[in-house]
């Protein structure tokens, strides 16, 4: 087949002199540019992003299964949008990373593209660049944290981290303890391990069958992981011989999969914005409704802070996303294609629930159908807002109150202690 990168490094004219030239500036045996397949490996790498600080290793075990393969890896740089730090949010910047990427992936010499993402909006922003070029692509996310451990007790990011605060500021967490708190809970590299926007996005990604099957929910730190980056490296070399686009997996049936796993798995409610955001990108028709007629029969079935028990350790060890995803084939499209060039359905039949705990089976759930995440319309959003049922206690769930709207976040935290502030609260 005709490589894209042979415009660049096969011309004999003094452009393809130019191009391969300064390539050899890094040291490249002469035969590296003879017509190999070039593969791009875009990071979010950065220590201004914690979640992602990890991408650098991930990339060497990717460049090791593309040189197997018989590739030329190029690792390049991207936005990177970490959480953690930037204010007052990434959402902010999504679309600029999808923008940035997309010219970046288009204007290099690239035959095919592997994904590294990890805090919240890199997931979505590095696919939406990717849909916009369509090349062979895979994607990897860096994995959660080990398990926070706290006092005996298994302790959560994102989670937790609201219920010491507020401990702390009741008085009944003292500051040292409040400390330790900072260390037990993010104690390996990686995102966080409850089920928030990252894992969430993740997860997703499995379901919309650009990440390799497993992949999502095993630890930052876990040797597997770097030997299925390695498999990647070399995935994608045979992708761009398939000349396997990503337009050819992010299909409807992938994305009414990806809707709903995320009901299954007690997904975050900014999946709805990114899964819309990424199907106008693939010219996926999806709309904000359906975010509740399609998993109208999707039972809760995995048992993860916020919404239950566990953390994502336990459920990748529990069987992570393929269990879940088989226990749901009688409702998914098992002939969704994936980057393994196989079905969803070939792609899941083989997993297996190592904890029934974690992953619930169907016919006995965590919560019946229509407690996952569900669009509701009233004068407050007549567009449509979002709400996390199984996540919400029932004084959530009803309320009657005036509206005290603010323009900045630090206004409303001025204020929010005062017992004079003009609120009723019921």
């Amino acid at each position: 087949m005709s490589l894209r990168s042979a415009d660049w490094f096969g011309a004999e004219d003094r452009n393809g002199f130019i191009h391969r030239s300064w390539m050899r500036n890094q040291g490249f045996a002469e035969d590296v540019l003879d017509g190999r397949p070039v593969i791009g490996i875009a990071t979010t790498w950065s220590e201004l992003t914690p979640c992602n600080a990890h991408l650098d290793e991930v990339a060497e075990a990717v460049k090791r299964g593309v040189w197997e393969r018989g590739g030329l890896p190029l690792v390049f740089p991207t936005m990177s949008l970490g959480e953690p730090l930037m204010r007052p949010t990434t959402m902010l910047y999504r679309n600029l990373l999808a923008m940035e990427l997309e010219e970046l992936i288009r204007a290099n010499p690239l035959d095919g593209v592997v994904l590294l993402s990890g805090c919240d909006k890199t997931t979505p922003g590095m696919l939406m660049a990717a849909a916009s070029v369509d090349l062979p692509t895979i994607m990897i996310t860096g994995g959660p944290m080990l398990s926070g451990k706290f006092q005996g007790k298994d302790i959560g990011s994102g989670t937790d981290i609201w219920r010491f605060t507020e401990e702390y500021r009741a008085g009944t967490m003292s500051a040292a303890d409040l400390s330790e708190a900072e260390f037990c809970m993010a104690r390996s590299k990686g995102h966080c391990m409850t089920m928030g926007t990252a894992s969430t996005m993740a997860a997703l990604t499995e379901a919309l069958g650009v990440q390799l099957p497993g992949m999502s929910a095993l630890p930052a730190v876990d040797s597997r992981r770097y030997a299925a980056c390695q498999r990647v490296g070399r995935r994608i070399v045979d992708m761009v011989g398939e000349d396997l686009k990503i337009s050819q997996i992010l299909t409807r049936p992938a994305f009414e999969n990806a809707v709903k796993v995320n009901a299954a798995i007690g997904g975050s409610t900014n999946a709805i914005v990114h899964l819309m955001a990424l199907a106008g990108r693939a010219g996926v028709p999806l709309d904000l409704a359906e975010f509740n007629s399609l998993p109208a029969e999707i039972p809760l079935l995995v048992n993860l802070k916020p919404s239950g028990k566990y953390l994502m350790e336990d459920f990748a060890y529990a069987g992570g996303v393929p269990a879940v995803m088989k226990n749901l084939l009688g409702h998914l499209n098992g002939d969704a294609l994936t980057v393994t060039g196989r079905s969803t359905r070939e792609n899941v039949e083989p997993a297996e629930c190592w904890n029934d705990d974690v992953i619930f089976p169907v016919g006995a759930p965590v919560m019946p159908a229509g407690n996952g995440t569900v669009v509701l319309y009233g004068n407050l959003a007549p567009s449509g807002a979002v709400l996390k049922l199984s996540a919400a206690s029932p004084a959530l769930l009803q309320h009657t109150g005036r509206a005290l709207v603010f323009d900045r976040m630090e206004d409303y935290v001025a204020v929010a202690d005062d017992p004079s502030m003009d609120v009723t609260p019921d």
